[in-house]
C-alpha cells in the first residue's frame, strides 16, 4: 500500500537490475557466485555486523558497570549468561534502541516533506512528497 492507503506498482529502477560484469565494475560482480551474492547484500550485512558489535561493546560495558556496583555494594557479581537475563541491561539496551529508532525515523519521515535548498542530499524544493530519487 502506498500512502494514503492508494495501492501503487513499484516499477523496476535502475538499482533493480542484475549487475554485469565490466571492466569497471568491483571484483566481486568480476567474480561472481558466492562473492556476488554477498555483495548484493553488503550493506545489509555491514550494518547487522555494527549492530551486532555495538551490542557486544554495550553488553561488555554494562556488565563490568553492574560487577562494579555490585563489589562496592559487598554483593555477588554475575556471569556473562548470568547478566543476559539482567532487567537493568534489557532497559538500558530499549533506551538505546529507542533513541537510534527515534532519531532514524526522524530523519527519514521528515525528509519526505522537508527540503534544504543546496544539499545533494535533499529533493528539489519543488518536488513532489511523492518522488523518491532520481
Amino acid at each position: 500500500m502506498g500512502i494514503g492507503g492508494v495501492q501503487r506498482s513499484r516499477q523496476k529502477e535502475e538499482v533493480d537490475r542484475e549487475p554485469k560484469p565490466s571492466k569497471d565494475a568491483p571484483w566481486p560482480v568480476k567474480k561472481g557466485g558466492v562473492w556476488l551474492a554477498l555483495y548484493k547484500h553488503s550493506l545489509s550485512l555491514a550494518f547487522f555486523g555494527l549492530f551486532l558489535i555495538s551490542f557486544y561493546l554495550h553488553f561488555c560495558g554494562s556488565r563490568g558497570h553492574f560487577n562494579l556496583e555490585q563489589s562496592a555494594k559487598g554483593l555477588p557479581t554475575e556471569t556473562a549468561v548470568q547478566y543476559l537475563s539482567n532487567p537493568k541491561f534489557w532497559f538500558e539496551s530499549f533506551q538505546n534502541w529507542q533513541s537510534e529508532f527515534l532519531s532514524v525515523a526522524s530523519i527519514v519521515i521528515l525528509s519526505i516533506w522537508l527540503r534544504q535548498w543546496g544539499s545533494p542530499e535533499s529533493k528539489p524544493v519543488d518536488a513532489p512528497h511523492t518522488e523518491t530519487g532520481n
